[in-house]
């Protein structure tokens, strides 16, 4: 059988949480900001590409099918 932990308290739990939060390696403003136009660009080249995807797929559609689109 596994071994039971020890209870931590409160207390201990928020200073070993602390203590990790400082050892994590925080970006800057500016890596933060460059990485959210980046996303920002990238959602846009993707919309931009579904978009014409789409509007293709509706004209050929209707082409292979013979239906009529009204």
């Amino acid at each position: 059988m596994s071994e039971k932990k020890p209870r931590t308290g409160p207390m201990t739990f928020l200073k070993q949480v602390r203590a990790e939060g400082n050892k994590v390696t925080w970006t800057t403003r500016q890596e933060t900001v460059a990485a959210t136009i980046m996303v920002l660009i990238m959602v846009v080249i993707a919309a931009a590409f579904l978009f014409a995807v789409d509007s293709i797929w509706s004209i050929l559609i209707p082409m292979i099918t013979g239906a009529s689109s009204s």
